[in-house]
């Protein structure tokens, strides 16, 4: 079957993109905030996960068949922004400054990353806990009370209670970036929307997202039992336990479940609809964030009010404060889908969860929702509305440590930029 690509694919500029998009967090920007006429050249087109963004419009891609601009990919004519100073020439000092502005941007790149798939890993592992503990009678709706219980955990199980289950986050990502590669290749469905958008262009790519849910989602089941699982009755298992539980979920085999367990086809829809909503929140907010940003900082630089410092942050930050703000925006607004949706994947599993109303002890899970719709009205009836939000005070602390980060890199980065200039 020959591969079929969206309108406006370049090889060099689809890769480029992809880099600096999703692999470092906007850590090599590939073009200024401040000409419209720079934006208009591109669209980058990151590999996807649940919750990323990839929906761009008001971009252009180059047309088919027309060449690139020969703007060239590195150098100093690639600067975000100008710094400050006359002088024509290149220099010593010029180049030193350039070489450590894109190594400070590659660390904000990486430090957000690292934030986001490892520091917060144990707030996602309590979260989850407290969303599938249908028993607890603390809801830990505020961050006082998950900091008392991960810290009990820590103490009663080690630290391998709160970063368990890490390792198989990745391989989700990782099953979805190339379900999501393969399945964009081999039908017309895009992989990325065109300046030139339509209704049916947006149907296509929403498709896709929805075809990646679905083949991630058996995989995304079994990333969530080892997430829960209490470390007391855990066994050492592999790093690719993972794929074997999710592939043993399709075909029938692996380890035993009950009969309450739900078939993955009545997983679909709440999945779908949950990776799906995500996705479409996370991609509004994050382009309404982008054009605020980037407005101000062209107001700004018509002033002539912004140091050469401010210009160089303003090529990085914008991006990574966008994206923030998406993620954050997405899991407030779809946390109680969130709640649904891991009770019914952990439904007949046989997993068994840490109390988190003591902090020791071990809780069986053993629910019996029928669907989506009959544990939306259980949790309702038996835990009222705010059984929803159990554990969201792991959100609060997950994303005011993402916050954290991001400051104290754009303090070290400044200061950095103030020696060198």
């Amino acid at each position: 079957m020959h591969p079929r690509r969206p309108d406006g694919f370049d090889g060099l500029g689809y890769r480029s993109g992809a880099r600096d998009e999703q692999g470092f967090g906007g850590a090599f920007p590939a073009r200024s905030f401040s000409s419209a006429s720079d934006l208009s050249h591109w669209v980058t087109t990151p590999p996807d996960i649940p919750g990323s963004r990839n929906l761009h419009w008001g971009e252009k891609s180059p047309p088919y068949g027309v060449p690139a601009p020969s703007t060239p990919l590195e150098g100093p004519a690639e600067e975000p922004f100008p710094r400050g100073g006359g002088g024509g020439g290149s220099s010593v000092p010029g180049q030193s400054s350039e070489q450590l502005n894109r190594f400070a941007g590659f660390g904000i790149g990486l430090a957000s990353l690292f934030t986001e798939n490892v520091l917060a890993h144990p707030c996602i592992v309590l979260r989850r806990q407290c969303q599938v503990n249908y028993h607890a009678r603390h809801y830990h709706l505020t961050p006082f009370t998950v900091i008392n219980i991960m810290y009990s955990f820590n103490k009663t199980q080690g630290p391998r209670a709160l970063w368990k289950g890490m390792g198989s986050t990745f391989i989700v990502q990782g099953v979805t970036l190339g379900a999501e590669g393969i399945i964009s290749e081999f039908t017309p469905l895009p992989r990325e929307i065109s300046h030139k958008w339509n209704p049916k262009q947006i149907g296509e790519h929403l498709l896709l997202k929805s075809l990646t849910y679905i083949v991630a989602m058996p995989f995304y089941s079994a990333s969530l039992i080892e997430t829960v699982q209490s470390e007391i009755i855990r066994d050492n298992t592999g790093i690719l336990e993972c794929i074997k539980e999710g592939i043993g979920r399709v075909i029938g085999l692996g380890v035993p479940h009950s009969k309450r367990l739900l078939p993955l086809l009545s997983l679909i829809f709440p999945t779908v609809l949950h990776g799906v909503l995500h996705y479409i929140i996370s991609s509004v907010i994050q382009k309404i964030v982008l054009l605020i940003l980037k407005r101000k900082t062209y107001n700004s630089h018509l002033a002539e009010s912004t140091s050469p410092v401010q210009s160089m942050l303003d090529a990085y930050f914008p991006e990574l404060i966008a994206n923030f703000a998406a993620s954050l925006c997405s899991d407030v607004i779809l946390y109680p889908l969130e709640t649904v949706l891991h009770r019914l994947h952990i439904q007949g599993t046989r997993t068994i969860i840490d109390n988190t109303d003591l902090g020791y002890e071990v809780l069986p899970i053993n629910t019996q929702y029928e669907g989506m719709r009959d544990c939306i009205n259980t949790i309702r009836q038996e835990e009222g509305m705010l059984g929803f939000y159990k554990g969201f005070g792991a959100v609060v602390i997950q994303y005011t440590l993402h916050a954290a980060v991001l400051q104290i890199t754009k303090i070290i980065y400044s200061t950095l930029l103030q020696n060198s200039v």
